[in-house]
């Protein structure tokens, strides 16, 4: 299994949808990660994501 680094885009799902985003917090079981914008609050939708529960599309080299 493939760890993610901050930078790397990876593919998760949730509540039966596929979802991909950029990583920006690497934690000891967990990552952050931005996959989305909502303009109404002007922020960037996050959601944290266990390291079992991803696959890492791209590295950031």
């Amino acid at each position: 299994m493939a760890t993610a680094n901050i930078g790397d885009n990876i593919s998760f799902k949730r509540e039966g949808k596929s979802y991909e985003g950029k990583v920006t917090v690497v934690r000891e079981n967990s990552v952050i990660v931005e996959y989305g914008y909502n303009k109404e609050k002007d922020e960037p939708i996050t959601t944290i994501v266990n390291h079992k529960n991803y696959k890492v599309n791209n590295q950031k080299k």
